[in-house]
């Protein structure tokens, strides 16, 4: 049975320490819904780790969902074992985030689907509109859709640190802001920031590894590399392998 960890009685959400001695790593950017690119991308990532010796982990930097045509069966797969011989960490992005905020009565269903969350609930077979139509007020559709929305999918988005670092790395969905430690690190700047972040990527002490920010190609700026693709528009997921003596792009 999959247990799950939950945020702290402070209501955090994780912060994971991580020693990457002897390990190769696969950071993967935003998925949106992809299953198809990110099944791909697996098998892309297992093909270049068979070649290379020491333990081996794949870190997703969150937004699994919404945009993209199959959020439920992203989750359904993040929830199984991750490929033989691989350990997996899931990190959590905004849309999880605004997925929960939804789900528990803090932004209205409007305020969801204008952030892509409509495939999402097509992914599920939930048409809002057409139930909408039936149900007419909002509350009795906003009851149907979260008693419908999978139990076990929830309480995994619940579950998703928001940081992962070594000595050497960070891995998180959007970026950090300059000069704060990493775990005074406010929650909304994990994932949402943008413009501080990029702007201090030349001062900062450990290479950061993020998404958030769609680009064309992954982007290495300063200490800091953006792999969102926009698999959603582009077709193109992204992970890069860090770790032994050099790093790789890999894309679906």
């Amino acid at each position: 049975m999959l247990k799950f960890r939950t945020p702290d009685r402070q209501g955090q959400r994780e912060r994971l320490r991580l020693n990457l001695a002897d390990t190769v790593a696969y950071a993967v950017g935003d998925v949106h819904g992809c299953y198809r690119e990110l099944r791909s991308l697996e098998e892309k990532i297992v093909a270049d780790a068979a070649r290379l010796p020491g333990r081996k982990l794949i870190i997703m930097l969150g937004d699994y969902i919404d945009r993209g045509p199959d959020s439920a069966k992203v989750l359904d797969h993040l929830l199984a074992a991750p490929p033989d011989g691989f350990e997996r960490i899931c990190l959590v992005g905004n849309h999880e985030t605004q997925t929960l905020d939804y789900l528990d009565g803090r932004i209205s269903l409007d305020a969801w689907l204008a952030t892509g969350a409509r495939s999402t609930l097509f992914s599920y077979d939930i048409d809002p509109e057409h139930l909408a139509e039936i149900y007419g007020s909002s509350a009795r559709l906003d009851g149907y859709i979260r008693a419908n929305f999978p139990r076990e999918h929830v309480e995994f988005m619940r579950s998703l640190p928001i940081l992962a670092y070594s000595d050497r790395f960070v891995f998180v969905h959007a970026g950090i802001r300059p000069g704060v430690p990493l775990l005074e690190q406010e929650e909304t700047d994990l994932l949402y920031i943008r413009e501080d972040f990029f702007e201090a990527s030349r001062r900062l002490d450990r290479w950061v590894i993020h998404g958030h920010t769609p680009i064309e190609r992954p982007r290495l700026d300063g200490r800091r590399l953006d792999i969102d693709t926009g698999a959603f528009k582009t077709g193109r997921l992204t992970a890069v392998r860090v770790g032994g003596k050099s790093g790789r792009l890999l894309y679906s």
